[in-house]
């Protein structure tokens, strides 16, 4: 496995398993699947619903903690959100049956978000999260919440993936010491990415799949990624992108995939905006 470096000292490895939208009931196995294949870095989410299953995963793994990289998400709070965000923290961990966890994000750039990144600092403070980031931020919100709080995010988990590369907000995160972690690496299929014939042949030529070239191409970007998957067989394949290297040209060539769009939602949509902010975890 290789490892990046946060912007605090810790170590997080540069490849790990997301479990969105994988349903609770099926959470504990996948993660159990996960962990024989060699993934240590887990990503979930209060709003995922699947802490629970995750830790129970956890604990039935055997894995020494101290070889675990664990991050969590924190949802919308509502003032006063320094209140409310350590509270979110403590139920994420006795849901995941820790007592830190590596690396906890603010999930969406929207309600207190100033109550919460200081309930955050708090919290890094505390030893409670080792690691405190941000999710879906653009550059601007970004750049607000460095230039007027005390720790800067150590990462900025954002949808990146061979249709939406997201290359200047890659510099200006490299340029703030702030790590790109990419959710939606593979599109979720979407412009027919498993069969497009740009990534086909790039894996012909390595004699792997489109999956490992796509994670590929992000690792050699320094880009930590999460594939998901339920199924074992792949978990395997995905992990096993560590003895190949794509060329430059083969790089320029996915790099000209780029539209520069995104292929989910805008977190500049009002409607959108409206949505997120006004969403609770207890409807």
């Amino acid at each position: 496995m290789q490892y990046v470096t946060l912007n605090n000292g810790v170590q997080m490895p540069i490849l790990g398993f997301g479990v969105f939208q994988i349903p609770p009931e099926n959470t504990e196995q996948a993660v159990s699947d996960a962990l024989a294949a060699g993934y240590r870095l887990l990503d979930t989410a209060a709003a995922y619903g699947n802490e629970e299953a995750v830790g129970r995963a956890l604990r039935a793994g055997g894995i020494p903690r101290q070889d675990l990289f664990v991050t969590t998400k924190l949802w919308v709070q509502d003032a006063p959100a320094q209140d409310n965000t350590r509270r979110a923290l403590e139920t994420s961990l006795t849901r995941l049956g820790l007592d830190h966890v590596d690396l906890y994000l603010m999930h969406q750039p929207f309600g207190d978000v100033y109550g919460q990144w200081r309930a955050m600092e708090a919290a890094n403070r505390a030893g409670l999260a080792k690691a405190i980031g941000v999710a879906n931020f653009s550059p601007d919100r970004l750049l607000d919440l460095i230039f007027n709080n005390e720790i800067t995010p150590a990462v900025n988990q954002i949808e990146t993936h061979p249709f939406f590369q997201r290359a200047p907000d890659h510099d200006l995160m490299r340029a703030h010491g702030v790590r790109h972690q990419s959710w939606g690496g593979f599109a979720e299929g979407k412009n027919d990415l498993f069969t497009h014939p740009v990534l086909s042949e790039i894996g012909t030529a390595h004699d792997r799949s489109v999956a490992q070239v796509v994670l590929r191409w992000l690792i050699q970007r320094t880009i930590v990624t999460i594939p998901k998957s339920v199924n074992p067989g792949r978990m395997a394949q995905n992990i096993d992108v560590f003895d190949f290297e794509l060329t430059n040209d083969q790089m320029n060539r996915i790099a000209a995939l780029d539209t520069g769009t995104t292929l989910f939602f805008d977190h500049h949509d009002p409607e959108k905006v409206a949505w997120l902010s006004r969403r609770r975890l207890d409807n």
